[in-house]
């Protein structure tokens, strides 16, 4: 019996150690799925694995270390991640973009100092993305219709959005007026779509 006992409490003690899985930031119903994606590595861009590093400080040129999914061109479509800046001396590191097969759409950047900020305007959408902060970020994407950006699970950005061909990318991009040296460690990837 107390062998039963000691085991039930091991079991007990692993399961409360495992992460709670995500939910979707909005109201469904929503339908898991895991679209294909290919790396990206340009210039002095690295990707291993969930790790994406931009090892030099030249501020022109391709620097990118990237997933980017699959296409989609209808419906409501949800990601999710969580992001962890490990390193940045550099500032302006694109880190989530949602891209329109046509050119760029929304970027999710990062300044130096942890200020996120959509690179199209410049609006501040939040603040305390420092060095070892995990930070939770949800984009919901209505073809046609708008797409929202949540930070740790409070909406804080919307723009209208037209209807076309549309993708998901992550990961660490040198943007215009950046530069690097930037690791990010990326994690709890999970995508919806109703």
């Amino acid at each position: 019996m107390r062998l039963v006992t000691t085991g039930a409490l091991a079991i007990g003690l692993l399961v409360t150690a495992l992460p709670a899985a995500a939910d979707p930031v909005e109201s469904g119903p929503w339908t898991s799925y895991e679209p294909t994606f290919t790396v990206q590595e340009r210039g002095c861009g690295d990707v291993n694995d969930l790790t994406f590093k931009l090892s030099c400080s030249t501020g022109s040129g391709d620097q990118r270390a990237e997933r980017r999914y699959a296409t989609y061109s209808s419906g409501t479509r949800q990601f999710e991640g969580y992001f962890k800046i490990t390193s940045l001396e550099g500032t302006r590191i694109s880190l989530k973009q949602t891209f329109k097969t046509t050119g760029p759409f929304f970027m999710l950047a990062v300044e130096r100092g942890g200020r996120l900020y959509s690179v199209h305007g410049g609006n501040t959408i939040a603040t305390g993305a420092t060095i070892g902060t995990t930070v939770r970020v949800n984009t919901v994407h209505v073809v046609g219709s708008t797409h929202r950006t949540y930070i740790n699970g409070s909406l804080k950005h919307t723009v209208s959005s037209e209807s076309g061909s549309f993708y998901d990318k992550f990961g660490a991009y040198r943007t215009g007026s950046g530069k690097g040296p930037a690791t990010v460690e990326w994690s709890g990837i999970q995508f919806w779509r109703k």
